[in-house]
């Protein structure tokens, strides 16, 4: 009989200004490597890209990282020996898998490191390995800053990660 692996713990941060979500991004980036998939969720205006900014700058790639809203996903490839990142904006993607696999994404992933925002319920597909990034804040008209990051490793892959590195 196959022994089933025990659920990795999620990791749970709070996160208190855009600079801490990108030093977050900074940190997590030495965790990752290319075949990863990222899943960014989280409100409008929770953060996404800012992390993705500062995982951009982790990953020493080129090009400002900015929301690829309008243009559905860019590619930063690595100034150094790392993997390229691909971000992704899922969110006018309403096909799932259909829409998304025009992006070739599969063909991208064993080579880079693929970051999708809004892509819960269109990417998982992709590959049985990947980490869920969620970002909780307060909804509302509100100036508060305060993020609630939860990270869960899914699959082999990430296993052996311990996460709670990132709240350092």
């Amino acid at each position: 009989m196959e022994e089933i692996a025990a659920p990795i713990p999620p990791a749970e941060l709070t996160v208190t200004s855009p600079e801490q979500m990108r030093q977050l991004g900074r940190r997590l980036a030495k965790l990752l490597r290319a075949g990863d998939l990222v899943l960014l969720s989280g409100e409008l205006g929770a953060g996404k890209t800012t992390l993705t900014r500062g995982l951009g700058e982790g990953l020493g790639v080129r090009g400002a990282v900015t929301s690829p809203t309008f243009v559905i996903a860019r590619v930063h490839p690595s100034l150094g020996d790392g993997p390229p990142l691909v971000h992704v904006d899922a969110y006018r993607l309403g096909g799932g898998l259909d829409e998304m696999e025009d992006l070739d994404l599969d063909v991208s992933l064993p080579e880079s490191v693929i970051v999708v925002e809004w892509g819960e319920g269109k990417v998982e597909e992709l590959t049985d390995d990947r980490l869920h990034v969620v970002i909780h804040r307060a909804v509302g008209d509100t100036t508060d800053e305060v993020r609630h990051v939860t990270l869960t490793g899914i699959g082999e892959r990430w296993a052996a990660v311990d996460l709670s590195v990132l709240s350092a």
